[in-house]
């Protein structure tokens, strides 16, 4: 199947839907300040309440948020929140939790080894490739020019 650029265009403007800015991104900014407010408000919980340290508190506080975002992927709420929310939902922690959930949510029917595990980071995984791949070659660099320095 060979179809040229302009025909690509075509068909593709005709399946997708229209962006309308004015109402997506306020969404976006809403439903993503309202996660973040909600990770705050868990923080200050922690330290008032709990007593914890904000170092404490600030990791206790991502565990709830993963685990909020893994609990509200497996009952497919999120995913409604992200309907509405668009890159809101994605930009927070929570939005990696849900990355490396639905996959494995989806690919359950195909075993825990070859389904769930294989699968779970199938978006997730590059960002961690990265990640780790871009802290060690930045701890080579500044091992080197603390060297020569």
């Amino acid at each position: 199947m060979d179809i040229s650029k302009k025909e690509y265009e075509q068909t593709a403007k005709k399946h997708a839907g229209s962006s309308k800015l004015y109402i997506t991104l306020p969404k976006a900014f809403l439903i993503g300040g309202a996660i973040c407010c909600l990770g705050e408000l868990f923080l200050n919980i922690y330290q008032r309440y709990a007593g914890l340290d904000f170092d404490t508190a600030a990791a206790y506080t991502s565990i709830t948020l993963v685990f909020l975002s893994a609990l509200f992927t497996g009952f497919g709420w999120y995913e409604k929140i992200a309907k509405h929310g668009g890159a809101g939902t994605l930009v927070p922690i929570t939005g990696f939790a849900n990355a490396v959930v639905s996959p494995a949510l989806e690919f359950k029917t195909e075993g825990y080894v070859l389904g769930t595990g294989a699968k779970m980071f199938v978006i997730a995984g590059p960002v961690i490739v990265y990640g780790i791949s871009a802290a060690f070659i930045y701890g080579i660099i500044y091992y080197i020019y603390g060297f020569f320095a």
